[in-house]
């Protein structure tokens, strides 16, 4: 800790937010798992680039409603996009 409160105030709220994505993104791929298993048993495709264009667009709107960069929240979001669908080819053993 430094001698500065409100610094370590600042980076105790940073680490904590910090943990709590580390928490969703966990839970997500652990559902996105499950999509891919089911997806695999069915027989459907690995990706769906209908949805995932949805997706994106409605979290760009998300992002500029929340006055994030909606360039980074589309990059974020296509980097964990690739990640499933990377885990959804290797359900199906590709």
């Amino acid at each position: 800790m430094s001698k500065d409160a409100v610094l370590d105030g600042y980076r105790q709220s940073i680490d904590n937010i910090d943990a709590a994505m580390i928490h969703i993104l966990a839970e997500r791929f652990r559902i996105t798992q499950a999509v891919g298993a089911y997806k695999a048993e069915h027989g459907l495709p690995a990706s769906d680039p209908g949805r995932e264009q949805r997706q994106i667009s409605r979290l760009r709107k998300l992002a500029e409603d929340a006055r994030l960069d909606p360039e980074f929240s589309e990059k974020f979001l296509r980097f964990v996009i690739q990640e499933v669908i990377r885990h959804h080819e290797k359900a199906q053993g590709k």
